[in-house]
């Protein structure tokens, strides 16, 4: 069968006729249907969270190929397509090895770390949770950037499915400092005596623990706690006392106006560097 050129330019970008010789009335090219009524997540579409089981989460993490951040966007958006969401279905249809990018700092890059790459990937597609999911996205960049990580209790060890003999492979925790992958694995690497190319047990442990702290994040916001208020939430004083200079809408003298909100002194000494 043929069809003319307004037939498949119907076709291609779901366009549908009203009637013969009507005008035709597109759809947005980010509908959240396409032309064969199939769901898929619409540019700027937000869905329902429902509280997961951190642990249960972290262990899927663990065991999830394909890097940092796929690690933990896949794990808690599988998680969310088996929750109590009204959203559970929705979740099921996005393709999480779209995050496989995110290895090592954006495909080996060493920039943003996987973990919080994922991090705002997820909870930017989330409707909003009491307000919080902003505060919730800078708590889980400053516990990466702050905590000693990964994890290391018998009991998260046991959780997510390791072993203490494994724990030789990561030897040390350490910390980043920093949100870019760069930092942290060049900490780890000093604390730990071992390079890059052995990071495959430290780098999975790190990303069960973050899965399982972003779940956390979640789960409290959702029950109604002000995540804004922790400190964990906030820039260090550090950070806050270069901010007070070099603000966002206004800045002290010649001072260049900057956004970030990562820690300063990491890359930065005074005004010297």
């Amino acid at each position: 069968m043929s069809i003319n050129r307004r037939q498949a330019l119907t076709k291609i970008i779901g366009l549908s006729t009203a009637a013969a010789g009507a005008t035709l009335l597109g759809t947005s090219a980010f509908a959240a249907t396409d032309a064969n009524g199939n769901y898929r997540l619409a540019l700027g579409e937000k869905l329902k969270y429902a509280p997961l089981d951190a642990m249960a989460t972290a262990k899927l993490a663990y065991e999830t190929g394909g890097g940092c951040m796929h690690q933990v966007f896949h794990a808690i958006i599988t998680m969310l397509a088996a929750s109590g969401s009204v959203d559970a279905e929705k979740f099921a249809t996005i393709p999480t090895a779209l995050a496989g990018y995110g290895w090592a700092g954006v495909v080996g890059q060493g920039t943003l770390c996987g973990n919080l790459n994922a991090s705002g990937m997820l909870i930017n597609i989330l409707d909003d949770i009491n307000g919080q999911n902003s505060a919730i996205i800078g708590a889980s960049f400053r516990y990466y950037e702050t905590n000693d990580l990964p994890l290391s209790s018998a009991e998260f060890i046991a959780g997510i499915g390791s072993t203490a003999e494994k724990s030789l492979e990561v030897g040390k925790t350490s910390i980043a400092n920093s949100p870019l992958c760069h930092s942290s694995i060049s900490n780890w690497s000093a604390a730990s005596g071992k390079p890059f190319a052995l990071k495959g047990e430290r780098c999975k442990r790190l990303s069960a623990s973050m899965a399982y702290h972003i779940v956390e994040l979640l789960n409290r916001a959702h029950g109604g706690e002000d995540i804004s208020i922790l400190a964990e939430a906030k820039p260090s004083a550090e950070a806050q006392a270069c901010q007070s200079c070099h603000g966002v809408t206004e800045t002290m003298g010649s001072a260049a106006s900057v956004k970030s909100d990562m820690e300063c002194t990491t890359c930065h000494t005074g005004h010297y560097n």
